[in-house]
């Protein structure tokens, strides 16, 4: 039916005649998580849309690192311990580990380098359970640079010894640059609105509008 109304997108990501530019039939990213199950389990997926897939760094490092955005880090002692970072280096196909707060300085000097070391996983120390894992396989170095563009997905596991559902969506009130943008090039900000909000006309016609789906 959108095709045949021809609306914006209609397609796109999933049918191989859709002019989108993408890898045909592949659709936005995808990751998993495997736990078990507690008695209140709140989990909050993001999506975005035409930017790489490591845009998730600056929101991640903030959620599980940085006590100014979390409190709980502070004053949870399910949190105090803090968290171990899952690098990955996409260039080299390798990857490490940092334990937060202790080496949060050698942590930075890697995502700040976001091109190339994306975070891939977020896990607990109090328990070794996974707080969130993002989506980086597409982002392939191909003739010596980063080509293409992503619809990379995060999901991040929320309360109890992980952040709590604010504090996850505080790490996304600084509209931090990303590489991506309008037709996959440029750069542009990071800016979370919720599922409902994204068909509205009004925002969705803005130039340089991304959409991010919490």
């Amino acid at each position: 039916m959108a095709k045949k109304l021809k609306l914006y997108g209609a397609g796109q990501d999933l049918l191989s005649d859709a002019f989108s530019g993408n890898v045909r039939w592949m659709g936005p990213g995808v990751v998993e998580i495997e736990f078990e199950e507690r008695t209140s389990e709140p989990i909050i997926v993001f999506m975005a849309d035409k930017t790489s897939s490591v845009g998730w760094n600056m929101p991640l490092y903030k959620m599980f690192a940085d006590p100014f955005n979390t409190m709980g880090l502070v004053i949870a002692s399910s949190l105090h311990k803090g968290f171990t970072y899952e690098v990955h280096d996409v260039k080299e196909h390798k990857k490490v580990t940092f334990d937060t707060p202790e080496e949060i300085y050698d942590l930075l000097v890697f995502i700040g380098a976001p091109s190339r070391f994306p975070i891939k996983a977020v896990y607990s120390r109090e328990n070794g359970d996974i707080a969130a894992v993002s989506f980086t396989q597409k982002l392939s170095l191909i003739a010596g640079r980063y080509l293409g563009k992503d619809d990379p997905v995060c999901i991040v596991h929320c309360q109890g010894v992980f952040a709590a559902v604010g504090e996850v969506l505080e790490g996304f009130t600084f509209s931090h640059l990303v590489k991506g943008w309008m037709r996959g090039s440029h750069h542009g900000p990071l800016m979370p609105v919720s599922c409902e909000d994204t068909p509205l006309p009004a925002l969705t016609d803005r130039p340089g509008y991304r959409r991010l789906f919490p």
